[in-house]
């Protein structure tokens, strides 16, 4: 995996790729025979998945260079019940600087626009968001539709993606009904996601699929399709709030379904994996995921995320051992 590219040119590969949104992806009509005849071995799954740490790691300068590249695809995310403004609003200036200056400094990248890729809140924190982020390029993602359990009445979901559209949210986080997935209930699953998509308008649309209770891998499979179809631009692995959210494994699967779409189709679906995703170990593995299934094209904001929070400070600080060769606590790094 490791670039032939020193930390600063790896970033820089990136920086033009931070600033343009991928094209959209208009759907596809419904083919129910194309969906019941996607399959999951999910034995094979967990076994390929497994390989990725074991097979691939990366050290020293690659390592700096591929966790810089990781920041640039998070989508820092707050998503608690005592959320505030002042949250929210420390939460953006982390987005702008997510490492220290000195050691972007000493890294040789401090020209390089290190920044996380979006900023995702509840929908009454979004106009606190757009706000504190003015200016710097970066995105305000609205979580909507019912998050988490998606469940409430369709007319309310329609008309919370509209408002946080209206609010400035250039992307919509929304959560699918999994009653849809887990009944075979497809064309209701497709009308659905395709309302939504109208209603965010310009903004991006990532579905969440829950895929911790979805059952089986098939299903993810299935969802995953259907999702494309109906003109998702991501389809996400997790609210973070299932008790199983993104495994490599669920991952893998939601990848290949993802490049089979786009084999048969033309258009490009970005991929989100979230909940649980909180060292920069685990960064690195999903970065390999997706440069071995999807290639290099994909390792950019505007088709590949990693939704977190505690992540990027396990990043500065793994990025401030490259530096001093010392792991330094938590609490000195500024908080996201």
């Amino acid at each position: 995996m490791p670039s032939s590219h020193p930390p600063s040119a790896v970033a820089e590969t990136g920086r033009d790729q931070l600033r343009v949104r991928a094209a959209r992806n208009p759907g596809f009509p419904l083919e129910l025979d194309w969906v019941r005849e996607l399959r999951v071995n999910r034995s094979a799954a967990e076994r390929r998945a497994g390989t990725l740490p074991r097979r691939r790691t990366v050290k020293r300068e690659w390592q700096a260079a591929w966790l810089l590249r990781a920041l640039t695809l998070v989508d820092l995310t707050t998503l608690q019940g005592d959320d505030t403004p002042g949250t929210v609003r420390r939460l953006c200036a982390k987005a702008r600087q997510p490492v220290r200056r000195d050691l972007l400094a000493a890294l040789g990248a401090e020209q390089l626009p290190i920044r996380v890729a979006a900023v995702c809140v509840y929908h009454t924190l979004v106009p606190t968001a757009v706000a504190a982020l003015r200016g710097s390029g970066i995105p305000v993602a609205a979580v909507s539709a019912g998050f988490p359990a998606g469940l409430n009445p369709f007319p309310q979901r329609l008309a919370e993606i509209r408002a946080s559209v209206e609010a400035g949210a250039a992307e919509i986080d929304i959560v699918i009904t999994r009653a849809h997935v887990l009944t075979g209930g497809w064309e209701a699953l497709y009308d659905e996601v395709r309302a939504f998509r109208e209603a965010c308008g310009p903004a991006h649309l990532k579905a969440i699929l829950a895929v911790g209770e979805l059952g089986t891998l098939t299903n993810v499979a299935r969802a995953s399709m259907v999702a494309m179809m109906a003109g998702a631009d991501f389809i996400k692995t997790s609210t973070g709030k299932e008790s199983t959210n993104a495994t490599l494994a669920n991952s893998l699967v939601m990848i290949r379904t993802l490049r089979a779409y786009g084999e048969r189709t033309g258009h490009r679906v970005g991929f989100k994996p979230a909940g649980g995703i909180r060292t920069a170990k685990q960064a690195l593995d999903w970065l390999v995921l997706v440069k071995e299934e999807l290639g290099n094209d994909w390792l950019a904001a505007p088709l590949f995320r990693l939704g977190a929070s505690s992540l990027v400070t396990d990043i500065e600080r793994q990025l401030e051992h490259f530096v001093t060769g010392r792991y330094s606590a938590a609490y000195r790094h500024p908080l996201a």
